[in-house]
């Protein structure tokens, strides 16, 4: 396959729907022969065969890398845990099957409560919905929680030490994007 001409788009959406239960590669062949390519594509070429080749080992990789970050300073990764769902709860359709979700849960539990985490009804106007459809997470405003996990992630990083280390790695991050 010419990875050359594989989009970052494409090569996401196969990663979706390939199977991820295949065993990892040995990491003899995982680490062996390794030399830098010579160009940007083939760098680019080499970057996406191998992510998809060897995405049981990278998985592996991050999930190791994960959990000594995790012995080293717990709350650093929950505060990267709840950046990165603020982040999520930007995308329309992440919120609203998280709230979905959220929903069905508590409705097992309080019919009640999850009757009041229903999202308001939307206006109508004329016969129609109005265009400007607002996303609801559990029955509050998608802003509310993207500004209270924000803060909390926020002073999670701070309380860690870890906002120190999140500002070296984008600042080394932009650097090396500028030069590229």
């Amino acid at each position: 396959m010419d990875w050359g001409n594989v989009s970052t788009q494409d090569l996401i959406e196969a990663l979706r729907e390939v199977e991820w239960s295949s065993p990892p590669r040995p990491p003899s062949e995982f680490f062996s022969r390794f030399t830098f390519p010579r160009s940007y594509t083939k760098w680019n070429s080499r970057l996406k065969c191998n992510l998809y080749y060897y995405r049981t080992n990278y998985f592996i990789m991050i999930v190791v890398i994960l959990a000594l970050g995790f012995l080293r300073g717990p709350l650093a990764i929950v505060a990267a845990l709840l950046t990165a769902l603020s982040i999520a709860f930007l995308n329309d359709s992440f919120a609203g099957t998280f709230s979905e979700k959220v929903t069905r849960t508590v409705r097992q539990f309080s019919p009640h409560l999850a009757a009041k985490m229903r999202p308001p009804l939307t206006p109508v106007i004329r016969g129609r919905p109005s265009a400007k459809r607002a996303i609801f997470i559990c029955g509050r405003p998608r802003s509310v929680f993207v500004f209270v996990f924000s803060i909390v992630s926020f002073f999670l990083w701070f309380v860690s030490c870890g906002l120190l280390t999140v500002l070296w790695a984008l600042g080394i991050g932009l650097l090396v994007l500028h030069r590229i």
